[in-house]
Formats: structure tokens, sequence, C-alpha cells
């Protein structure tokens, strides 16, 4: 019995074995891909921008000003000649990454092999879209009383695009917070963010009732449903939506959700060509899925206070505008309100975010997700979260998720409290 014990278990590693090299086979490779750090002066940062959107880089965090972490992963293909590159222009820099294909290969074999537990969700591991949607069915079915969901339409490849409404009475008369994460697809954090908001305001509801008990919760976890399944299965750097754009001389897929709101459209910080990773689209609001968020924000609008959108990586707390320096008439508001949320974060052990406009503290972006909503829906409180500054970028492992959402948690308590505060009694 014991030999026959161990063949069955012998059987089960190969299958697994054999099961993952498949999964491997078969996605994106980043095997030699090197990460390179690097705080440039403001001429060294003028060579280093003439790589963005090349083949063979990803700029993946991108300050447009000197001073600031700029790290760009480069192919094997294009190192040698870079790094002359940069030894001619004594341009300086520290590796953050050797072989990003070792960290993507740890993430594949410990999302297939990580034991699932009874609850329907935790916080130890990155969940699939159905993952996630099963998730909030759970909940429905579980506390009816406080959690309804509503289909907002679905994506370019029909994923269901649900939308957890969370509010514990009010009769539709409160003010909302409303939150999304993954509309950028690796930069998985994000969603994971926005579960766990739903996890405290839901199933440990007692410990939040200050939160939910004058202030209804919208939350859409993955604004780009597809992109996101596209990481998970074959490129775990993929950063656009899945759409297809066809043109006389190229098909490149995906469009960037977040350079394609319908507010200041291709000012700045977006490109035309479809292949590019900042590609804002033919049109704005060419992406469907944006369109159905656009649409479900249009009914609630009169109602949503303030609104949350994570990305990673970097420790920012973003506020408008992104297609121009200047500032928002109300910017003191939003700079002091963040500022106590950054407080709380860093109190409950984070590190300190900066925080200011897009374009003063990061780099311009125009046809983002936080300038529209302020500028168009006139939700006055807008801001973008960024998540996370460490080694592993957007590889964030998994045994590092609940530190980190736990941490911004008391961030978005504060935010919580002030809509609350503020708001409820107009309701």
């Amino acid at each position: 019995q014991r030999r026959v014990h161990g063949d069955c278990c012998a059987m089960r590693l190969i299958l697994v074995a054999a099961v993952l090299g498949v999964a491997l086979a078969t996605r994106v490779s980043y095997e030699g891909y090197k990460v390179l750090r690097f705080n440039p002066t403001e001429e060294q940062l003028k060579l280093l921008n003439n790589f963005s959107n090349r083949p063979g880089f990803d700029f993946w965090n991108e300050p447009r000003k000197y001073g600031g972490n700029l790290d760009i992963m480069v192919s094997p293909a294009q190192l040698p000649s870079f790094l002359a590159y940069l030894k001619e222009n004594h341009v300086s820099f520290t590796v953050l990454n050797e072989n990003v294909q070792t960290l993507i290969d740890a993430e594949i074999r410990h999302q297939e092999t990580a034991p699932k537990t009874p609850r329907a969700i935790s916080f130890d591991q990155y969940y699939r879209y159905s993952e996630i949607n099963a998730y909030l069915e759970e909940l429905a079915v579980k506390f009816p009383d406080i959690v309804s969901l509503e289909s907002i339409g679905r994506s370019y490849e029909g994923r269901d695009m649900v939308v957890i409404k969370i509010s514990s009475g009010g009769g539709g008369a409160r003010p909302v917070v409303l939150v999304d994460g993954g509309i950028h697809a690796r930069e998985w954090i994000a969603p994971a963010m926005t579960l766990y908001i739903i996890n405290q305001l839901v199933e440990n509801s007692t410990a939040n009732t200050a939160l939910t008990d004058a202030v209804d919760w919208y939350i859409l976890p993955v604004l780009n449903p597809d992109g996101y399944e596209y990481s998970h299965t074959n490129d775990r750097l993929w950063r656009k939506s899945r759409s297809l754009t066809t043109t006389t001389t190229q098909r490149c897929y995906g469009i960037d959700q977040n350079r394609n709101w319908d507010f200041h459209w291709m000012e700045n910080g977006a490109s035309s060509n479809p292949c590019d990773e900042t590609y804002a689209g033919e049109e704005p609001l060419s992406e469907v899925e944006n369109r159905n968020f656009r649409d479900f924000v249009d009914t609630h609008r009169d109602r949503i206070k303030l609104y949350l959108t994570f990305h990673s990586y970097g420790e920012y707390l973003l506020y408008p505008w992104g297609y121009t320096s200047a500032l928002p008439s109300d910017w003191r508001i939003l700079q002091d309100l963040a500022e106590e949320v950054d407080a709380a974060q860093v109190a409950a052990g984070g590190n300190p975010f900066d925080i200011g406009t897009s374009t003063n503290v990061l780099y311009a972006a125009a046809g983002g997700s936080d300038d529209y909503m302020k500028g168009v829906e006139g939700i006055d409180l807008s801001y973008t979260v960024e998540l996370t500054n460490t080694r592993y970028g957007f590889e964030l492992p998994a045994s590092q998720i609940l530190q980190y959402v736990r941490q911004f948690f008391e961030g978005v308590r504060v935010f919580g409290t002030y809509v609350k505060d503020n708001f409820s009694a107009k309701a």
C-alpha cells in the first residue's frame, strides 16, 4: 500500500509538472529580460526617453521629471547596445531584476499549486476573473441585506462586468464612494486591493460599520477583464485591453484604457501608434469597457462623492489634473485629504506616498479616468492610488498581498469617513 501510495503521489507530481510545463510553454517568455533602475538627471532623462516605445524596451515606472526612479525592462537582444550607450553617456543604474522570467515562473507555480481554502477568497494568492465574479456572487447570496450586484455590460471578449453595491440602507439616498481597479492588466495588486475593501466592508462588517452606516460603496474590481485574463494566461506583463486595431500596415491588439477617456483626450502622455503601450485608441471612449463604466457612472453621478482607482506600482496618491500642470481650483482640499489618508496608511506600517497632481508628481497623461470623473462626471474628489514600490515591480509575490492591502485599507477608511462626515447629512 505504501508503494502504491508513493507511486500515486509521484504520478501526481509528474502530472502537475507536465501541466505547468505546457502552461509555461504557451506564454510569452521574458527569459533574459532585465529591469534597470535609474535616478536620472534632467539631461539623462531626455536621453533615456528616446527609448520609450522602442521594441525591446518597456518603461515600467516612468516619471517625466528628473529625480525620481525610472525603471526600464530591456530585452536580451537590445541589452548589449543599450549598456554601451549608457556607458558612453555616463548614465549610471542599478539592476532591479536580473531575469524577469524567474519571478514569472515562480508566480505561475504558486498560482497553479496554491492550496484552495474552504473560503471563497483569501489574500495569499491572485485570482482569475471568473473566480472574482464567483466571490461577488457568493457574497450576494450570503449577505443579501447589504450586497447587490449589477452587470454593467460585457467586455470586448464577452466577459460580464459586475459592480458590487454595498449598502446597509438609506433607500438609494446616501452618498456613494466609487472604486475600481485593474484598468491596466498587469497590475494585479490593484484588483486584490478592491477585493480586500469588499471583504472588509461585507465579511468584516461589524468592525467597519462606521464606513457603511451612512455611505454606499460601488466597486468594480476589474475594469479591464480581457486584459487581466490575458495577463494570467498568455502574457504576464500585458497592459492594455484586447480589442483589435487593423491598419494598412499592421494588426495590433489592445488600447490603454487609461488614455481612452473623453476629457482632453490625446493632448499629451499618449500615443497614436496602435502597437504602443500607451495607445489611446482611434477616438475617445472607443473601448466598450470604458463606455460600460461611463454609462453606469452617468446613472449615479449625483450621489457619487468620491472616486478611487487603484494601480501599481509606485507609492503615489494622485489627483487631477493629468493633462496639464495647472492645479484644479479645489486642489487644497484634495491635497489635505490625501495627506490624511497617507498618514493613516503610514501609521499602519506603510511607506509615505508622494502626493499631488499626476502631471506634477508622476507624469503627464491625458485621457485618464481620474481626470474624466472630475472634469466630466463632476466627482470633485477623484484619486489615483499607485500601490507598492518594491524590487518586484508588477510581480509582487502573493505572499505580500495581505501586508499591503491591510496597510492601505486604513487610508480607505479615512476616505470613507470623510465622505460620511461631509456628505451624509445632505443625502
